[in-house]
């Protein structure tokens, strides 16, 4: 009988102890811990096609492993290790998604994924750490005052989805600039869904829980929003349930604003399989549609509306599928590309972001692309200049770098 398929993972390697193993992570979130394995037992697993048996992985060790037939017991604690962890395409699992997705579907309020694992979740060390980003190194040297100042919030804020920690810097740079002036009334938020959906934009009623508060999700906007949508907007709603891009800047919303802000969560995936079929995404009537719905929302809303992209750049490395190593030049590189398309941001060039972004086929993987995209789109006409407030890039820990900025559109 052939053996269950190994999900959509993410696969990353690191030493311990002196050797290297495998780290396997759930994308989609339904599984919390991370799985380590040894190369060969994830060799074994890299097998899992749902077609191969267990004589079929014998053979293949075999040829991979100078002749050694491994034991078909062996194998099978390998895949039955696999899942009781989740990681496997099996009834197990599929009784894990759907008792997470009915309970995430019958909540009103997105509960934050990530407090208690990448940040505090009690509120005082939370404020704490959050007040330490603006001290630390290359950010801007001062905590946001109490008090807010009197001049009109910026039309759109783009800053990293990057863990606080890495992107310290380019977040206090881009929040500071919000918190000196008048907070705004509505925020529409566009994150990247990283594990992706079967639509453009993903869409969600539900409201945003932080330590600090939960943030009332603006109800009459996504309505507009949905009546537009050619596709099912809720069809991939669960993935939402773990995407932290957008988490994260609710978070500091709450944390300089408290729960007044009201905001609009819309994730992004892939607007098409073929990306080269179009000039830009302006050319799909559906996509377009959508987007002249936000403009028009920043125009004509009676309350003051923030567009935040949660965009990360360049993904550049062995751990993001490249076949070299990071050096200065490749460093060097990244940035002046990555440069090009951050003066078509701060220029509002929507088009032209995209077109800089795509005239290497996105070979840097600029997870960005489509919600900055989306952002210049829903401000134009209302931005009247740009300028750029950090940029920066961090190492990975499993070999690559990750690129970052923050800028503001007023």
């Amino acid at each position: 009988m052939p053996l269950p398929p190994l999900r959509n993972v993410d696969v990353s390697s690191l030493e311990h102890e002196g050797r290297t193993v495998v780290c396997l992570r759930d994308p989609e979130g339904y599984v919390d811990a991370q799985l380590v394995l040894t190369p060969e037992a994830f060799f074994i697993a890299a097998q899992l096609d749902g077609t191969a048996d267990v004589r079929d992985i014998q053979y293949t060790c075999a040829k991979q492993f100078g002749g050694q037939i491994i034991p078909s017991e062996d194998i099978l604690r390998v895949v039955n290790c696999l899942d009781e962890q989740g990681f496997l395409v099996s009834e197990r699992f599929e009784a894990i998604r759907k008792e997470i997705d009915r309970t995430f579907a019958e909540s009103e309020v997105r509960l934050p994924a990530l407090a208690g694992k990448t940040y505090p979740d009690n509120p005082d060390e939370l404020r704490t750490f959050l007040d330490q980003l603006f001290t630390k190194e290359g950010g801007p040297g001062r905590t946001p005052e109490k008090t807010h100042g009197t001049g009109a919030p910026p039309k759109c804020l783009v800053v990293p989805h990057i863990d606080f920690d890495r992107g310290a810097a380019a977040y206090a740079h881009g929040y500071l600039h919000m918190a000196d002036a008048v907070p705004p009334d509505v925020a529409l938020i566009f994150g990247v869904a990283h594990s992706s959906g079967a639509v453009p934009f993903i869409l969600t009623k539900k409201s945003f829980g932080t330590p600090f508060g939960t943030l009332e999700t603006d109800q009459d906007v996504v309505a507009k929003l949905e009546s537009v949508c050619q596709w099912p907007p809720y069809e991939s709603e669960s993935v939402h349930r773990s995407e932290h891009s957008i988490e994260f800047q609710a978070l500091m919303l709450a944390y300089l604003f408290g729960t007044k802000v009201r905001i609009v969560p819309i994730l992004c995936a892939a607007f098409s399989d073929e990306p080269d079929k179009w000039d830009t995404p302006a050319d799909d009537p559906h996509i377009r549609a959508f987007l002249d719905t936000c403009r028009d929302v920043v125009a004509q809303h009676v309350a003051r509306v923030v567009v935040i992209a949660a965009a990360d750049l360049a993904h550049v490395g062995r751990r993001f599928g490249d076949d070299f190593d990071i050096d200065a030049r490749v460093v060097a590189r990244v940035e002046a590309r990555d440069r090009e398309d951050l003066a078509r941001v701060a220029a509002m060039d929507a088009e032209g972001f995209y077109r800089s972004v795509m005239k290497d086929h996105n070979a840097r993987q600029v997870c960005g692309l489509y919600c900055i995209y989306s952002a210049l789109r829903s401000v134009d006409g209302a931005a009247e200049r740009g300028q750029l407030l950090h940029y920066g890039y961090a190492p990975d820990p499993a070999g690559g770098i990750v690129s970052f900025a923050s800028l503001v559109l007023s």
